[in-house]
């Protein structure tokens, strides 16, 4: 039995007896550290008023990132807990068997990440002899490729830079690049600054893309806390209900909390199709564990995705992405 197949077995166990109420409790950590990227998010409602904190009972350290591939690699250096991160990293993540498992959606990408482009720009055939910033392995670099084959664009006439979402701000305002694929509220301020939206990633969907964000949790973590696991979850759909109900006041709360642009903030909350975490056991999200979902399927066709890049090995890609997915979490959060 392999390390990986060890630690899967641990966690099966583990959230089998959750179910039947048999789990001992493990002596609390001293804390949660929860790594997040300094966007607009409705839990982030959860961390302004400490409801995280006291429903777990133990104090949360928030830790900031600026792109997915570095959180991941925090946690697993074990410097981090819980991970909300977008799920093309994740599949790169799982594929280099990172002893990590995927617990929840944190939400569907529609219009909260967007291609953005000089105005000279007109079309997104004409990046062809230009300079587009992304952040390489992110979901925003997996939708500018989707989209470059979707409009017949030659990949090899394009001059594609890797840049941080703040660096990439820096390059746009030095004329160094033409357009960027990026997350809000940044492609909020490149659009302030002479630019114009050419696509944003929920229109991929009907060409088969699927992009989201979803909450992933340390092995070990998830073995050792499995309540503190459910817990989380159940404060983050507590925070989507609080958000749902005011989108533009927790909007603004969020903003002065991130201190960024108010209206920023609201579209790229807005932005996101925010699957409650019951509607999440349904086939076409996580499914009920019993099988393959829509979530297992979109995992696997970003591998294809990354083994095109290069990033990966087709050979190291697994038969089903399923075994990486716990719904046990969701189903006691809901359950209670």
């Amino acid at each position: 039995m392999t390390i990986r197949t060890s630690l899967f077995a641990i966690l099966a166990l583990t959230a089998a007896l959750l179910c039947a109420g048999a789990v001992e409790a493990a002596d609390p950590p001293k804390e949660v550290r929860f790594a997040f990227l300094n966007g607009p998010r409705p839990w982030i409602l959860g961390k302004i008023d400490g409801s995280f904190d006291k429903a777990l009972g133990v104090p949360v350290k928030w830790v900031g990132f600026p792109s997915g591939p570095p959180a991941l690699q925090a946690l697993a250096a074990g410097e981090v807990d819980i991970v909300r991160v977008g799920c093309v990293p994740v599949t790169s993540a799982l594929i280099r068997k990172v002893p990590l498992t995927v617990v929840a959606l944190a939400g569907v990408i529609d219009t909260s990440e967007r291609l953005v482009a000089k105005k000279s720009v007109k079309s997104i055939k004409d990046l062809e002899g230009r300079t587009v910033a992304t952040v390489t392995g992110s979901t925003a670099h997996y939708a500018l490729l989707a989209a470059f084959k979707v409009h017949g664009v030659d990949v090899s006439k394009v001059k594609l830079v890797s840049l941080n979402p703040a660096d990439q701000l820096a390059a746009w305002q030095r004329g160094d690049i033409d357009a960027s694929y990026v997350w809000g509220p940044f492609w909020h301020d490149l659009a302030q600054q002479d630019g114009h939206e050419l696509l944003s990633s929920g229109q991929l969907n009907k060409d088969g893309y699927y992009l989201f964000n979803a909450y992933v949790v340390s092995d070990a973590f998830a073995a050792k806390h499995p309540e503190l696991v459910a817990k989380f979850l159940e404060t983050f759909q507590a925070a989507l209900d609080r958000y749902k109900a005011d989108p533009a006041g927790s909007a603004a709360v969020i903003a002065q909390e991130l201190a960024q642009d108010p209206q920023g903030a609201a579209q790229t909350l807005a932005g996101l199709l925010y699957v409650p975490l019951a509607d999440q056991l349904k086939p076409e999200w996580l499914g009920d564990g019993s099988g393959e979902s829509g979530i297992a399927k979109s995992f696997a066709d970003q591998a294809k995705f990354l083994v095109e890049q290069g990033d990966i090995k087709a050979g190291d890609v697994p038969a089903s992405f399923a075994p990486f997915i716990n719904v046990g979490f969701i189903k006691t959060a809901v359950g209670r």
